[in-house]
């Protein structure tokens, strides 16, 4: 898929979402519902990706304080 073709389908996305904004004040209680549901779902799935996305930064950039290699055991071989 061509940039130009990710483009046009995010536009055509958009502008479908905002068709279904526009309708949501006419809407039936299901749809109003089922519509939250959604929004509810997606909202959820970005708070954990950010979640899951820094807690990953934390600990591969090396964020636990600069007392953090004292901390560290380190394992010897047997005699």
């Amino acid at each position: 898929m061509s940039p130009e073709d990710f483009l046009k389908e995010i536009q055509a996305i958009g502008e479908k979402f905002l068709l279904k904004l526009q309708k949501l004040p006419k809407a039936d209680p299901v749809e109003i519902a089922s519509f939250s549901v959604v929004l509810l779902f997606i909202a959820t799935v970005l708070v954990l990706t950010i979640i899951a996305c820094s807690c990953c930064c934390y600990s591969c950039c090396g964020c636990d304080g600069p007392d953090a290699r004292y901390k560290k055991s380190r394992v010897r071989p047997a005699a």
